[in-house]
């Protein structure tokens, strides 16, 4: 229904017209390429629509506002790690308390006691450990589950995300081989020796996978998020449960994006079981922070193997892991601010957003859809559901997700770059959610003529 050389000349009006009202960001961004990697700060920077990112001046709640001037909704929200809003009262004037009585110790405070029982009351994890990203999280987990397991190999799911760990960058080519993804710089060795990787909803390919005893852990999302939203065929845990479970592999539940599923994330919402969790981005009102929990029993095996005297030298933590002023955020975050309150709100407006762009969908007749899962939301312009990664992938539009990311942004509102992805936060509210119904109708007819 789209017409290809209509969304380019579309597109091409698009820039003209966020160039010419972004000066400023222009300016910086040029100024940036002399001391900065192709001008940002960090590489997939360069992925917003536009040709250039905009640069934030301050931000609050839902919206921010660039050097130029122009404010925005934020359903962005730095693809969850600001699912909090930006700056949280709560959370500033805790933030600020403690930087004033100590930011890093390598010695221990009460927050972490609290933080810790916290997580336990969430997700039903009993014992925790700390670190400053959801990677790193990750791959301490893989770390301790190889060491209980003697196992070399993991299991992940094709397209699935995990932040920026080795094992994980794998995909299926069509024929079944696997192969690095696209983009995987530098790996230390072929992935495939260290991984191997099935479709997500494929029980079948999971079974026969683990079959040989080789691997340590299984580590997934409980639904994909970063190739759109693919959600779980019903029966889809309960098997990967009890597979993992008889063939002696541990199961690693990376909750960093679908905690957007309550407030303790997908785990807690469909009863899932697992033997490790992770979790990073939101958890600290947007300051570096992670969490990792596991079961008593992993626990009463983990006690005897990190020992004292290998505790610096294990290849798990970090200097700055568990310091004092990530703890202060994340207790003031998990106490004051991702609430239970929080999240029935944020997840009623989720419905509402979702609800608007179907309705959409339904009165031009497009052959897109919406899914939702929580507060989060993600629209992929394919008519058909995908049940894997792999789906997902194949109907990807590449053109057609950067025309409507700069139609967005152009009309004040900013979406995940890497997706279609929209996020709400304790600060978003109807009116915001409203704006991107119409903004996104808008952008329907002027791609189909109507």
């Amino acid at each position: 229904m789209i017409q290809r050389d209509r969304l380019a000349v579309l597109m091409a009006q698009e820039l003209d017209r966020f160039a010419g009202a972004h000066p400023r960001s222009l300016a910086l961004y040029e100024r940036a390429k002399g001391s900065l990697l192709s001008g940002v700060p960090m590489n997939w920077m360069t992925k917003w629509a536009g040709g250039f990112p905009v640069f934030v001046d301050d931000a609050e709640g839902a919206r921010f506002t660039d050097v130029d001037g122009h404010t925005y909704v934020d359903l962005c929200l730095g693809d969850t790690g600001a699912m909090t809003g930006h700056s949280p009262k709560a959370s500033a004037e805790a933030i600020e308390e403690q930087a004033h009585r100590g930011i890093t110790f390598m010695l221990p405070t009460e927050d972490a006691i609290w933080v810790g029982e916290e997580l336990r009351r969430r997700f039903g994890l009993p014992v925790w450990q700390f670190a400053l990203t959801a990677t790193d999280a990750n791959r301490f987990t893989i770390r301790l589950a190889r060491r209980l397991t003697g196992r070399p190999k993991i299991l992940v799911f094709n397209w699935c995300y995990h932040g920026s760990v080795d094992e994980t960058f794998i995909t299926l080519d069509p024929d079944g081989s696997t192969r690095p993804r696209d983009g995987n710089l530098g790996p230390p060795v072929d992935p495939s020796v260290t991984t191997k990787v099935v479709e997500f909803n494929d029980v079948d390919a999971l079974e026969r996978a683990l079959a040989p005893g080789d691997v340590a852990c299984v580590l997934a999302e409980p639904a994909l998020t970063n190739i759109g939203i693919v959600l779980p065929e019903n029966g889809f845990h309960d098997a990967l449960r009890e597979i993992t479970t008889r063939t002696g592999t541990l199961l690693v539940i990376d909750e960093t994006h679908t905690i957007c599923a309550g407030p303790g994330g997908y785990t807690r919402a469909f009863g899932l079981q697992p033997d490790f969790l992770t979790i990073g981005k939101p958890i600290a009102s947007g300051v570096p922070a992670a969490a990792y929990g596991f079961t008593a029993e992993v626990a009463r095996l983990l006690e005897p193997i990190t020992s004292e005297k290998e505790a610096d030298t294990g290849g798990i933590g970090g200097t700055l892991a568990a310091n004092a002023f990530s703890l202060a955020a994340m207790r003031v975050t998990l106490d004051q601010v991702l609430t239970d309150e929080a999240f029935d709100r944020m997840i009623a407006l989720a419905v509402r957003f979702a609800e608007g762009v179907q309705g959409v969908i339904a009165e031009r007749d497009l052959p897109w859809h919406i899914t939702r899962l929580g507060c989060r939301a993600e629209y992929l312009f394919q008519p058909v559901r995908p049940r894997s990664g792999a789906e997902a992938a194949a109907r990807a539009d590449p053109e057609l997700d950067a025309f409507m990311h700069l139609w967005a942004l152009n009309r004040g509102i900013l979406l995940t770059p890497f997706h279609n992805m929209a996020l709400m936060s304790p600060a978003t509210t109807t009116e915001d959610v409203d704006l991107h119904t119409g903004v996104f109708s808008e952008a329907a007819g002027a791609l189909i003529g109507s």
